[in-house]
């Protein structure tokens, strides 16, 4: 973060900062610092499942399968290769996350509390930040910051009208993946609850914890 934070800021500018995996590695630097599992909570409902589809679509650009198309930009010689390896924490934060809230617990307040951060992150990118463009597709300014105005950076969506097509965003990344990452993490954090009991005697602050986090 020391190196990425002045590094992004410098090259991308402060708007970059919007972006959901960014928002969430802010979230995820907090977490580890106070342990806390609303804070990793959050970054994990907003981040795992397009995180892992970045992982999945890495993989698959690596072997010459282009599939969704999100990590193209990974592969661009026309953008600095310094730039790009910084990117790559896109590959690992997902695990990160899901370990840390294996072993914190899940707070179950943080499908609410990350979905008014991502709404309030997406209007402010829909009224602000520039719409898609060809040339703003070429160069390092954020454009269409969090998908906004369609899934292309070149041109933007013609499906809909742009306020349908943003208030219908709005309600999928809220019902189709928040919702379910919400969940599956309930689940997950369950799980390595379950185990940490069987492994052996907690004090009973911990085992409070544990029963409260649900």
């Amino acid at each position: 973060m020391a190196v990425l934070v002045p590094v992004y800021w410098a090259k991308y500018g402060p708007t970059n900062f919007l972006y959901f995996c960014d928002l969430a590695l802010f979230l995820t630097l907090a977490a580890l610092w106070m342990e806390s599992r609303l804070l990793a909570g959050m970054a994990g409902v907003g981040i795992l499942l397009p995180q892992l589809v970045w992982c999945v679509d890495f993989a698959g650009n690596c072997f010459g399968f282009h599939l969704t198309g999100m990590t193209n930009y990974m592969f661009d010689p026309n953008k600095p290769l310094f730039l790009r390896s910084l990117s790559s924490f896109h590959g690992w934060l997902p695990f990160l996350l899901l370990w840390m809230i294996r072993r914190l617990g899940y707070d179950k307040r943080a499908f609410a509390r990350w979905t008014v951060v991502a709404i309030l992150a997406c209007c402010v990118s829909y009224a602000f930040i520039p719409g898609p463009s060809v040339e703003g597709a070429k160069g390092l300014a954020p454009v269409n910051v969090n998908y906004v105005y369609g899934f292309s950076d070149e041109r933007a969506q013609a499906w809909l009208p742009q306020p349908i097509f943003f208030v219908g965003w709005l309600a999928a990344l809220t019902g189709l993946v928040y919702w379910p990452t919400h969940l599956a993490l309930k689940k997950w954090s369950s799980r390595g609850s379950a185990h940490a009991i069987s492994s052996g005697p907690r004090s009973k602050k911990q085992l409070a914890d544990s029963a409260n986090q649900h």
